[in-house]
C-alpha cells in the first residue's frame, strides 16, 4: 500500500510537498509503510481500532438512534509537526493565554478594557457565558483558565491561525494519550527511529497544577473530577484522567457543604475536597447561585469557592473569553495586555452585532463560515460554499433576529492528510487542538488532537458530526 497515487494538489498537505515528495524528517514514516503490504495496512487499522475498543475509548452521542456510545474513529496514519514549527506554536500558545487570563480577571474586577475602549462594554457583558456572579472574585493563584484547549488550523499558505479558544470544560485530552499508546503498537519501530516528543506526562502536570491552587500548607491536598455522570458525551476522558491522576471521580451527589467546607462522602465519613477539577457547566454547578433546576451541582459551593476554601479549575465565568464574538478582540486583547503582537493570528472574522459587518456578511453569505456564538461541536453552522439557497434565507432570517449571536469568518483551504479509505490513501481535511496548563508555569502538551474531517470534502472535524481523530508527532530536533 502506496502513497503513489495520492493526491496532494489544491491544499497543503501535512505529509508531503507538492509532487509527492515527502516533507523533511518524515521519510522514515513514509518508507515503513512503504514497506508493508496493504493487507499488512488494514490489519494493523483493525488492531488500532480493537484496542481503542477494548480500552474503552469511546463517546457518547446524544440522541443517537442505535445506542449513545461510539467508538472515536481513528486513522493510523500520524500527523507531525516539525520541531521548529512546534515552538513557535508552543511560544504562540503561552502568550495567548497569559492574555486571556489577564482579560477574564480584568473584566470581573476593574474592568480597565472596558473603559478604555479597546472592547465594547455591551459586546462582553451580552456573552451568555459572562457571569455578573463572578464580579469582584480573583481565585487561588489569580488564574482561571486552568485548562484551555485551543483550535488551530493551517491554511493553504501554510501558516497556523487559531480557529476558536475553548476555556470552560475543553474535552479532547484523553484521546491525545490513548493515541499515542495504540500507535506505540502500531509503529514500534518508527517511534523509535523518530525523536517524537512524549505526550504522557500531561496527567502528572495537570495534577501538580490542580494542587499549586491549594494555598495552605498541606502534606496532601485532596483533589477530585468532578463530572455529571456516565451519560455525559465525555465521561470516558473524566474517569480516564482521575484514573491517570490517582484522584476520585465525583458526581454533584457526593459532594455536600460542611461547616464551610466542601465534603466527598467516603466510607469512613465526610472528607474536606480542596480542588475540583469541574467538567460540567458554570450553570449546573450550584443551584442556589447558577440554573436552580440544577441536579448535578452543589448547592452552597460557590459561596465556600469565593471565600477560598475549594478552588475550581477552570474557575467560574472563565467561558467569557472563549465567546466567539469576544474571540475577534482577542489580538486587541494581547497587545493591550501584554504590549505585544499577536504570534498565532485569528482567523479573519466578522461581527454579526455590528452594522458594516453583518451587511457585509448578509451579502456574502455564499462564500463564508456563518456560525452561533452559543453553539459548539459544529452546530449552529453554516459553510456557504456547501449552502443551498434555503439555507442561506434561513441563516439570514437568524442573523437579522439575533445579530449578537452569529460571527462570520472566510472558508479557509484547510490543511490535509492521508487517511486509509478502502485499500488506498486519501486525503481528508484536518484541525489540530493542543492543551496548555496554566497552573505554576505555562505548560502546553507537544502535539494536541489532530481531529479529521473523516467525510470526504468536509470541514467539520467535530466527532459528533463524522470526525476521527489521529496521533500527534511533534519532533524534538
Amino acid at each position: 500500500m502506496r502513497f503513489d497515487k495520492y493526491d496532494t494538489a489544491g491544499f497543503y498537505d501535512e505529509l508531503f510537498e507538492d509532487g509527492g515528495i515527502p516533507r523533511h524528517g518524515v521519510e522514515p514514516l513514509v518508507n515503513r509503510i512503504h514497506s508493508l503490504s496493504k493487507g499488512e495496512i488494514i490489519r494493523r487499522q483493525a488492531a488500532a481500532e480493537q484496542a481503542l475498543m477494548q480500552m474503552g475509548i469511546t463517546f457518547n452521542v446524544y440522541g443517537a438512534d442505535g445506542g449513545t456510545e461510539r467508538i472515536f474513529p481513528f486513522d493510523i496514519i500520524p500527523r507531525i509537526i516539525p520541531s521548529n514549527e512546534w515552538s513557535y506554536i508552543d511560544r504562540g500558545l503561552r502568550q495567548r493565554i497569559e492574555a486571556l487570563n489577564l482579560f477574564i480577571e480584568d473584566v470581573y474586577n476593574d474592568q480597565k478594557i472596558l473603559s478604555d475602549g479597546v472592547i465594547p462594554s455591551n459586546l462582553v457583558m451580552s456573552a451568555s457565558s459572562y457571569r455578573p456572579e463572578c464580579l469582584g472574585l480573583s481565585p487561588q493563584r489569580g488564574i482561571w483558565c486552568h485548562i484551555t484547549g485551543t483550535d488551530l488550523v493551517r491554511d493553504k499558505d501554510g501558516c497556523f491561525y487559531v480557529l476558536e479558544d475553548n476555556l470552560r470544560c475543553p474535552s479532547g485530552v484523553s484521546y491525545v494519550l490513548a493515541n499515542r499508546q495504540v500507535l506505540k503498537r502500531t509503529f514500534p519501530r518508527v517511534l523509535q527511529t523518530l525523536p517524537v516528543r512524549a505526550v504522557a506526562g500531561y496527567p502528572s502536570h495537570l495534577l501538580e497544577s490542580l494542587k499549586y491552587l491549594v494555598t495552605e500548607v498541606q502534606p496532601s491536598p485532596t483533589v477530585a473530577v468532578l463530572t455529571a455522570g456516565p451519560f455525559n458525551s465525555a465521561y470516558f476522558e473524566h474517569a480516564y484522567l482521575a484514573q491517570q491522576m490517582g484522584v476520585e471521580l465525583v458526581e454533584g451527589r457526593d459532594l455536600v457543604v460542611d461547616n464551610g467546607f466542601v465534603c466527598m462522602r467516603t466510607t469512613e465519613g465526610l472528607k474536606r475536597v480542596d480542588v475540583l477539577y469541574r467538567r460540567i457547566d458554570d450553570d449546573f454547578l450550584d443551584p442556589e447561585v447558577f440554573r436552580s433546576d440544577s441536579m448535578l451541582g452543589v448547592p452552597g459551593m460557590f459561596k465556600v469557592y469565593k471565600e477560598g476554601r475549594v478552588a475550581i479549575a477552570n474557575a467560574p465565568g472563565t467561558g467569557v473569553a472563549d465567546d466567539k464574538a469576544v474571540y475577534a478582540y482577542v489580538p486587541r486583547i494581547v497587545k493591550y495586555y501584554l504590549d505585544q503582537d499577536i504570534m498565532l493570528p485569528n482567523v479573519p472574522t466578522y461581527i454579526c452585532g455590528e452594522d458594516d459587518d453583518r451587511a457585509y456578511v448578509l451579502e456574502h453569505l455564499d462564500e463564508l463560515v456563518i456560525k452561533s456564538v452559543n453553539e459548539s461541536g459544529g452546530y449552529g453552522m453554516l459553510v456557504g460554499p456547501h449552502s443551498t439557497e434555503s439555507d442561506r434565507k434561513e441563516f439570514a432570517d437568524r442573523i437579522r433576529r439575533e445579530p449578537r449571536n452569529y460571527i462570520a469568518q472566510p472558508t479557509l483551504a484547510l490543511s490535509r492528510a492521508p487517511v486509509i479509505v478502502n485499500e488506498h490513501f486519501e486525503g481528508r481535511h484536518v484541525d489540530l487542538r493542543p492543551y496548555i496548563i496554566y497552573g505554576k508555569n505555562i505548560y502546553v502538551i507537544p502535539g494536541g488532537l489532530t481531529r479529521v474531517a473523516l467525510r470526504k470534502n468536509s470541514l467539520i472535524v467535530n466527532s459528533s458530526q463524522g470526525g476521527g481523530s489521529k496521533d500527534t508527532w511533534v519532533l524534538a530536533h
